[in-house]
């Protein structure tokens, strides 16, 4: 499989499959094919797994594309103004995605949740709760909403993350919620009541917008007709 990826900031990311190769993605994402492209839909290793894709934000249903008959093309098209990344999965390589943030593989890759924290404080802690873990072995592909910014933290090294802002991590990036201090701070600072705390070492790619962030925003034109 070979791939480029175009179009920023509403993204696609195009594969280029030999006869037999495959593609998996959620429902919704093929944005244009060559006719030799088969399609199946299956729920991915069982009803078990269907609706641990829908508690991480996917479809509970997977496509298998299949190229047939010689050389194919494909293209898988990002859901929200941002970028496309592209991640090679394999042993020691795994990677955590931000819910809803897995846009296509090779066959390969596994997709399973990855729980950030404890059940209270991580339904309290809102976005970033339920994360997607990247196993197994192929080339993956992930939306990042907005501007993708990229830190390398060292051994012991931390970050402070608006739960929201946090799209990618390595595995080894160790990650802690953490409560805002002080009761001004929780009702009148404007930020989550939850902060994320993550440790090195290991890669941290965050993204400057949230679809949440950006629902927010817009709301006051939506309830007022147009005005603020």
């Amino acid at each position: 499989m070979q791939y480029k990826i175009i179009g920023e900031p509403m993204p696609v990311v195009e594969c280029t499959l030999g006869a037999g190769e495959s593609m998996v993605t959620e429902a919704g994402s093929m944005t244009w094919m060559t006719p030799n492209m088969g399609m199946t839909t299956n729920a991915g290793g069982g009803i078990g797994k269907a609706f641990s894709r829908a508690m991480m934000g996917e479809s509970m249903f997977q496509n298998i594309y299949t190229c047939q008959g010689g050389p194919g093309l494909i293209a898988f098209g990002s859901s929200f103004t941002g970028s496309i990344r592209a991640y090679q999965i394999g042993p020691g390589r795994n990677v955590v995605v931000q819910k809803g943030g897995f846009l296509a593989s090779e066959p390969g890759v596994q997709l399973s949740i990855h729980f950030n924290q404890k059940l209270g404080v991580g339904l309290l802690g809102g976005e970033g709760f339920i994360m997607q873990k990247l196993s197994g072995q192929g080339t993956a592909f992930v939306e990042i909403d907005g501007h993708c910014v990229e830190y390398d933290l060292a051994p012991g090294q931390s970050l402070i993350v608006n739960p929201g802002n946090l799209a990618v991590m390595d595995e080894t990036i160790s990650m802690e919620m953490q409560s805002i201090k002080g009761v001004k701070n929780v009702l009148f600072g404007g930020e989550s009541w939850f902060q994320t705390k993550l440790t090195g070492p290991g890669r941290v790619v965050l993204q400057t917008m949230t679809i949440s962030g950006m629902a927010g925003a817009l709301k006051p034109f939506f309830s007022s007709g147009g005005n603020r």
